[in-house]
């Protein structure tokens, strides 16, 4: 089975603000293309994959809030393939009541969650009791814990290594960490090499061809391809072009010793278990 577990649905301008719109089209230059989200082009996109989860967040701090109401009333149209996870922002003090009653009246299966975003780190009390109810409700938890194009947040907060004392403290709980917690990706492998309940999606990392493979390569030297998961960021980027990326990652080696990666675990990768490892198949 083909699993994208990383995707974004939302409305511009009304969940997304223009700062954020703004600090985007400025980091990304002549090479911006609009980030608002047609789910009838989603749900198209979709169809490169098997089952693929579809993301809320909420993150006042950087003027995003996607409610979970529109994400559960999306993939309610599509269950065979679409599985939404909820966002709730830890800065509010209702946090725990909103998450559950997006896993239980919504019936959202996840819970997406970034610190630098929400501009609350993840040692911080107010985000560890967010953690442990996700524990305690036996839902995955995907983090954007690395960097951003927002120009308003902490750098601080954002390394991986922050959720070590999370994984240890809440040792049932299934996290993922976003982007292979990119630029801090040798970080995020020795992380979910020891924590058998961590792990990490590879996804908008591919723009970055040098920095993919030795990501990858990275990986395969640490022995934790295993652990990694198929995602996309989408509308960042699609399915089919993720895939056809990984396929793709060894030409850069043509021409000289630099190692490969087997094309066998990159095959692994696109088929990888996902739902199952993350308690949600």
């Amino acid at each position: 089975m083909i699993v994208d577990v990383h995707t974004h649905v939302w409305e511009c301008p009304c969940h997304i603000g223009e700062k954020f719109i703004a600090d985007a089209r400025r980091t990304a230059g002549e090479s911006y293309k609009d980030i608002s989200v047609d789910l009838d082009k989603h749900w198209e996109a979709m169809q490169a994959v098997d089952r693929a989860v579809v993301l809320g967040f909420r993150a006042r701090h950087v003027g995003v809030l996607v409610p979970n109401e529109y994400v559960a009333g999306y993939v309610a149209l599509h269950p065979e393939r679409l599985i939404g996870f909820c966002s709730v922002d830890p800065q509010d003090p209702d946090a725990i009541e909103q998450l559950d009653d997006a896993v239980q009246r919504l019936k959202l299966r996840g819970l997406k969650m970034g610190p630098i975003y929400q501009n609350v780190a993840p040692t911080d009390s107010r985000f560890r009791r967010i953690m442990g109810r996700a524990e305690e409700l036996g839902i995955p938890v995907l983090i954007h814990q690395g960097a951003t194009f927002c120009e308003n947040v902490s750098l601080e907060i954002a390394n991986p290594l922050q959720l070590q004392p999370l994984a240890l403290e809440f040792p049932r709980l299934r996290m993922v960490i976003a982007h292979l917690g990119h630029p801090w990706i040798d970080e995020t492998l020795v992380l979910i090499r020891k924590n058998p309940n961590v792990y990490s999606d590879i996804s908008a990392l591919y723009y970055r061809p040098w920095q993919f493979y030795n990501a990858l390569v990275s990986a395969m030297e640490y022995g934790v391809l295993d652990r990694l998961l198929l995602g996309s960021d989408y509308p960042f980027t699609t399915p089919e072009a993720t895939m056809a990326a990984l396929r793709q990652v060894n030409s850069i080696t043509e021409g000289t010793k630099l190692p490969r990666i087997s094309e066998a675990k990159i095959e692994a990768m696109i088929h990888r278990d996902t739902l199952d490892l993350l308690g949600i198949g």
